[in-house]
């Protein structure tokens, strides 16, 4: 349920709303000021006769009860999109926000020269796999804690914030030492004690759709985060299976338009993973771009046939800069920031 008030409402008539609602067992307020309102939601089991109640305060304009499983990522909720910021990187903003790097760290030569690479390219974000979830236990599967310490490096060498991937609960605090941003694999979308552990700190989660997930369940799963009292929560659409089998997932470009409807949340898209060919990453980027994604996550490699790890969908430097200009360029050409109506 959301309660709206009116725009004349003063600080005092708002805090007796969210007084009001506390009174009740097992409710929490959330106030939000939007733009062009004040939007206090009710979060919790909301008894029959409360619209009734809170209705009666002076202040209230409107009650409205919220059809959506997702309370806090819903846009019903929180009218207004939501932008993460991380140091001087906004994301969610005008413009998109470009995040690169190899899919595994590899060594000190790799991390630095690709992290000096894209961001001369105008990546704002550097990525890297630490920990990394293979389908076959015999793949490599990441250099876990050295691996962050050259995240670390090359984060010193350049400036750029670091994203990457946490696998379990237990690690979260050591990663969220490195890292500005955390991200949540597709494989863990549903990994609801690891979400509640990452609700639990204050660093900004991305949580990539699921293999096989259906947009509310891969909500639900920002909820799990932002129930746990994190709402710096980024989305990512990173491919779902399908029949296709020529490219290693399918990039759902419409998930794009739609969740922006849906959520106030950020999204971003991985042409890298979708695709899982070099030659594909530039066009669905570009694509997802066009149709309204907040940045891209794109798996850049000094030398992308001797990767341990995903070399087929890794670009080039070379490649990467050119595919920087044509960002540059759609990005320039389509509304922005995105309205949603």
């Amino acid at each position: 349920m959301i309660v709206v008030m009116a725009k004349d409402s003063s600080a005092e008539h708002i805090g007796e709303v969210e007084r009001r609602i506390e009174s009740h067992p097992g409710l929490k307020a959330q106030v939000f000021n939007g733009i062009e309102r004040v939007v206090i939601g009710v979060l919790g089991s909301i008894p029959p006769d409360l619209k009734d109640e809170i209705e009666l305060l002076t202040g209230v304009l409107e009650v409205v009860p919220i059809s959506k499983p997702y309370k806090l990522a819903s846009r019903e909720f929180h009218p207004d999109s939501t932008k993460v910021v991380v140091g001087d990187v906004v994301i969610g903003g005008s413009e998109p926000v470009i995040m690169a790097g190899p899919c595994s760290v590899e060594d000190e030569e790799q991390m630095v020269a690709t992290a000096r690479a894209v961001k001369a390219s105008g990546a704002k974000i550097l990525r890297g796999g630490a920990y990394k979830p293979r389908t076959s236990p015999y793949s490599f599967r990441g250099m876990g804690i050295e691996g962050l310490k050259l995240l670390k490096l090359a984060k010193e060498e350049t400036g750029l914030p670091i994203i990457t991937e946490v696998m379990a609960p237990e690690d979260v605090e050591t990663v969220a030492e490195y890292a500005d941003i955390l991200q949540i694999g597709a494989r863990n979308m549903q990994n609801y004690t690891l979400l509640d552990r990452v609700g639990e700190i204050n660093k900004p989660v991305m949580v990539k759709r699921g293999l096989a997930a259906s947009y509310e369940e891969w909500l639900l799963a920002a909820e799990y985060v932002m129930a746990g009292g994190n709402d710096q929560v980024i989305l990512c659409e990173r491919g779902i299976r399908s029949f296709e089998q020529y490219t290693r997932f399918t990039l759902d470009v419409a998930a794009i338009p739609v969740v922006q409807r849906m959520s106030h949340l950020p999204i971003v898209a991985d042409p890298s993973h979708s695709t899982g060919r070099w030659y594909l990453v530039t066009p669905v980027a570009l694509a997802a771009i066009a149709a309204g994604a907040n940045g891209l996550l794109v798996e850049v490699h000094p030398n992308p046939d001797l990767a341990k790890c995903d070399g087929p969908q890794s670009l080039t430097f070379e490649n990467f800069d050119a595919l920087m200009q044509q960002v540059r360029s759609v990005a320039a050409v389509r509304r922005s920031p995105v309205e949603v109506t």
